[in-house]
């Protein structure tokens, strides 16, 4: 409750800020994209995310405060509170910008490619690098330990389609002899702006995503042995949307399994659902 309390304290003084700016920044909602926040913008992003399993599931509540060094680089820290939590090893990224895991994560990104091609279209390629820190000492009987990360997104973005591909790796440090299983995946992502919708700020922007996840999730090891029942590999697919209208935004979506591939008799997961509201804004 007090982690409740902090999040909905920080939320409305924000809100109440004088200085709010247009909402930039922004991709989809599980698949890597290549947007940045623009020099000295800020975001405050509040997500809630769900997992369920044939029997059980994970649901969690993240704030994110997100921070424009220039236009290509921006930096972000998240914390989250839990909600439910099942007694499954962690996994990896429920959302594009952040962990699905009780734990505080610093993301770095740079927007390294950027060439016009067209009015209003670009092809742009942005790495991401980060690292998280558990919040708990023990999780599904197995010692928790940091974890580094990287990615890359790449892709095309116009008035009407957006298409990006992207790849990332984490990988959970060694705990006395215990380790969480690194997580690798690639997504995809393909979007359309309607015609009636393509208007200029401050007009609401709606866009529509296919969005796919392939993941692969090692198993957890104690020792020299691979522990039973835990890793896997999964590809998800599912519709989401992304609304901008002047400082805010409003992003959401679902993820469906079409394949599930598990080293044991764990439950496969049913549903992956995330939904995250945006705010956007200056300090000066």
């Amino acid at each position: 409750m007090h982690r409740i309390a902090v999040t909905a304290v920080v939320l409305v003084s924000v809100l109440a800020w004088p200085r709010a700016v247009s909402a930039t920044g922004h991709g989809p909602v599980f698949g890597a994209a290549t947007p940045t926040l623009g020099r000295d913008g800020w975001s405050l992003d509040v997500a809630w995310m769900m997992r369920r399993s044939q029997t059980e599931d994970d649901q969690m509540l993240r704030s994110m405060i997100g921070y424009g060094l220039t236009e290509d680089v921006q930096v972000s820290v998240s914390l989250p509170v839990p909600l439910s939590s099942s007694n499954r090893m962690p996994v990896g990224r429920t959302m594009a910008m952040m962990s699905g895991n009780l734990d505080a994560e610093l993301l770095a990104a740079w927007r390294f490619h950027r060439r016009v091609v067209g009015e209003g279209a670009r092809f742009e390629s942005t790495a991401y690098v980060g690292g998280t820190i558990p919040l708990e000492r023990r999780h599904a009987g197995m010692g928790t330990a940091p974890s580094l990360s990287a990615s890359l997104a790449s892709g095309y973005a116009s008035r009407a389609h957006y298409f990006w591909i992207g790849g990332s790796y984490q990988r959970p440090l060694d705990n006395g002899g215990e380790r969480v299983g690194d997580v690798a995946s690639l997504t995809a992502v393909y979007g359309y702006r309607p015609p009636a919708l393509r208007l200029d700020y401050p007009n609401p922007d709606l866009r529509f995503f296919v969005e796919s996840v392939a993941e692969r999730t090692g198993a957890a090891r104690q020792g020299a042995a691979d522990m039973p029942n835990t890793g896997g590999s999964a590809v998800l697919v599912g519709p989401t949307f992304l609304l901008l209208y002047k400082e805010y935004g409003i992003s959401g979506g679902v993820l469906l399994p079409l394949r599930q591939r598990l080293n044991g008799t764990q439950p496969k997961e049913r549903v992956r659902v995330g939904v995250n509201f945006s705010y956007f804004f200056w300090l000066r």
